[in-house]
């Protein structure tokens, strides 16, 4: 039965390992990995040195901390909400309709963004409306983060949700009881029993996404970015596209995108050491 899970790893996450060497060659796929010309560091040096590396990596930690922010509390609250409610056929119709988004196609849900925020659109008129500008709202710079989180709270809050809610349903009832009966209210209850049985489902829950900050959404950026947002837009993921498989620059798109996991590995690492020495919650 561990054969085709290992064969999955083994094909689609340990081969193609072996084309972090193209970060280090003058890539030509015509010449293939053993006999493209090697350059060492140059692609790391070139990148580091470019107009182009302060402002990727300032929008790609700034949309990911926004992201964090709004995006990963807003699950937790929603969980919490979910698990007050009573009537069983209320909580599990707001539960389907809330999972029904995640599971629409991301070129849709982009396609429905833009439509919406465009010049005419309806969130564009509602906006102009309560006083903001009037025109397309996802082709000004100064909207793309703020539509770009709200977007994703939208399509992942309920899906995000699941975990939560499963950690919340293992909670022992007679706790609520015990509490119930020494006179604490629902909300003291919420404080004092079902956020810190939470608490080790959201710490690992955190320091995963922390280990994605430098990754971002980048298929919903390339999908919802244009040139006129790139000052705001364009994160490290959407270059590496752009210079691989756009401008056919592969050792360079490779050495970029190789810098960007090397910073995953960095924070998720850090963030597990800190989480188990402060919380003695862990990944490893």
């Amino acid at each position: 039965m561990m054969i085709p899970v290992l064969a999955y790893f083994a094909v689609f996450c340990y081969a193609p390992m072996a084309g972090i060497i193209m970060a280090f060659q003058k890539y030509k796929p015509s010449t293939g990995l053993l006999h493209s010309k090697w350059v060492g560091l140059k692609n790391f040096t070139t990148f580091f040195n470019s107009y182009y590396f302060v402002r990727l990596l300032r929008n790609t930690i700034t949309l990911s901390l926004k992201d964090i922010a709004f995006s990963f509390p807003a699950a937790i609250i929603f969980a919490l909400m979910l698990n007050e409610v009573r009537s069983k056929f209320f909580k599990k119709t707001v539960q389907t309709i809330s999972y029904l988004p995640y599971f629409i196609s991301l070129v849709v849900v982009c396609g429905l963004v833009a439509d919406f925020t465009e010049a005419g659109g309806v969130i564009s008129n509602l906006f102009a409306k309560l006083g903001g500008p009037s025109g397309g709202l996802l082709s000004n710079p100064k909207y793309f983060h703020g539509i770009f989180v709200a977007s994703n709270i939208w399509q992942n809050l309920g899906y995000s949700s699941i975990v939560y809610i499963s950690a919340l349903s293992a909670i022992d009832p007679q706790l609520y009881e015990a509490a119930r009966v020494d006179g604490a209210t629902r909300w003291q209850q919420t404080i004092h029993i079902t956020l810190p049985a939470l608490m080790p489902t959201i710490i690992i829950m955190l320091i995963l996404r922390v280990g994605n900050i430098m990754t971002v959404s980048y298929q919903k950026v390339i999908l919802l970015y244009s040139p006129a947002t790139y000052d705001t837009a364009d994160v490290i993921s959407t270059f590496v596209y752009r210079k691989g498989l756009i401008d056919n620059d592969y050792g360079y798109s490779t050495a970029v995108g190789l810098f960007n996991s090397i910073c995953n590995l960095f924070l998720i690492t850090f963030t597990n050491k800190l989480s188990k020495k402060y919380t003695e919650t862990s990944l490893w």
